[in-house]
């Protein structure tokens, strides 16, 4: 296994390093893999996996999260998404930045997609904080951190993958991410509080607007939020009406965009054709990093590595704590070079038995192993969001990875209280569910 691995990382991060796309170096990854390890047909393999990969039911959801997000992003709606919170945000240490965690939170709501959360909620927010002066650091570590989000709070893509494969109801597991997503989100912005309290550096000087703004202002900014509140309607709540699957709830959702447009008077030629473009293009890149992604996952398992791994993990006989540290590590391995849907499928069959044998139940890992998913979004050097915010700004991967540590680590802690009070999962569905 020891040499797969030296194989695998020298061949990817070789691939990066002379400046190829990360789709195709993951691909070319996976073709090195298999002409060194396996005497196998290559070309018939890559093709079998690109229509297998590319004709996924849960892929459907991802384009139509992220057109509804260029409608977000073209017309009014994601500005007035950012007028609504900013004079809510100033009044926090750290001010504008908590724009970035709850946009996120609440674009979460909305879309099924940690990458697409990233992209609408980074498009404005990001452009927004550097005309105003906000460090570029801590404004990107707080967007990379917080997009993650689009996995915790449903509707999540994820959590129905999950449902179907450990055999547990995916609306139990829809109610359950609600509590754990807003707690994270509430450490994300405490994590920005004392940040900014330790280097004020990084942020402006409290603008004159900000200081004479009145109450009756901030309240009346808060219908700058109606556009999205009717969003997020249309998605969960056709959903949990029983209306739409997750999949036609994204097609709903881009409906609901579309007429929020037309009502807005942002509908025009000029802009659809946009929206199509950005749309298109913002696919393309995504999809090529799923596919590149899943099909390094698949030569994966055809060489073991995932499987020997949780394999080693097992042998060491841990209590049900360190476990979940040890599966966290372990996670945070894997998220190295596979992404979060790959993950789950390859080592569900090892690792739940373990889990469930130690004594929590298949609701809290799922919430779990969303959160671990969550971290593979930003560990490099397959880190989606990574890669998404690196399509907005232009930073070098190594640069985000770091601004974006705190962030890792929160989850980290997180997932320890998570197994310290696992109350915090069940808890909304007793409530809600019974």
């Amino acid at each position: 296994m020891t040499g797969v691995m030296g194989a695998l990382f020298a061949a990817l991060f070789g691939m990066l390093a002379v400046g190829a796309w990360v789709g195709i170096a993951l691909m070319a990854t996976s073709m090195v893999l298999l002409w060194g390890f396996r005497s196998l047909p290559v070309d018939r393999l890559l093709a079998q996996y690109t229509f297998n990969i590319l004709t996924t039911s849960e892929l459907v959801a991802l384009p139509l999260f992220i057109l509804m997000g260029e409608f977000l992003f073209r017309t009014r709606l994601s500005r007035s998404l950012f007028n609504g919170l900013a004079p809510w945000a100033a009044l926090l240490p750290g001010r504008l930045l908590h724009v970035n965690v709850v946009g996120c939170t609440i674009f979460a709501a909305i879309s099924g997609s940690s990458a697409a959360t990233t992209q609408v909620v980074g498009r404005i927010a990001l452009s927004e904080l550097k005309a105003r002066g906000y460090d570029r650091r801590i404004a990107i570590g707080s967007l990379a951190g917080a997009g993650t989000l689009g996995f915790l709070i449903p509707p999540s893509s994820v959590m129905i993958i999950y449902g179907v494969l450990a055999d547990e109801s995916v609306l139990r597991l829809f109610t359950a991410g609600f509590l754990p997503g807003m707690l994270l989100a509430g450490c994300f912005m405490a994590w920005v509080m004392l940040h900014s309290k330790l280097q004020p550096g990084l942020l402006p000087p409290q603008s004159a607007e900000e200081r004479g703004m009145r109450w009756g202002q901030r309240f009346a900014a808060l219908r700058e939020l109606a556009p999205t509140l009717f969003l997020i309607l249309c998605v969960l709540g056709s959903m949990y009406a029983g209306i739409a699957t997750p999949s036609e709830a994204a097609a709903v959702g881009v409906l609901g965009a579309v007429l929020v447009s037309g009502l807005q008077g942002e509908l025009n030629w000029p802009t659809l054709r946009a929206i199509g473009i950005g749309a298109a293009q913002t696919c393309g890149m995504i999809g090529l990093i799923v596919l590149g992604a899943s099909i390094l996952g698949n030569v994966a398992a055809i060489l073991g590595v995932p499987r020997q791994v949780a394999e080693i993990v097992t042998s060491w006989g841990l209590s049900p704590l360190m476990l979940i540290v040890a599966l966290t590590l372990l996670y945070l391995i894997l998220g190295c070079f596979l992404d979060g849907f790959s993950m789950i499928v390859m080592t569900l069959p090892v690792v739940l038995p373990l889990v469930t044998a130690a004594g929590f139940d298949k609701l809290w890992f799922g919430v779990y192993l969303v959160i671990a998913v969550e971290m593979a979004q930003i560990t490099p050097p397959v880190g989606f969001n990574l890669f998404v915010i690196q399509g907005l700004t232009g930073e070098s991967l190594s640069t985000i990875a770091r601004v974006t540590l705190p962030y890792l680590l929160i989850m980290m802690g997180f997932v320890i209280l998570l197994a310290l009070v696992p109350g915090i999962v069940s808890l909304g569905p007793s409530l809600l569910l019974g």
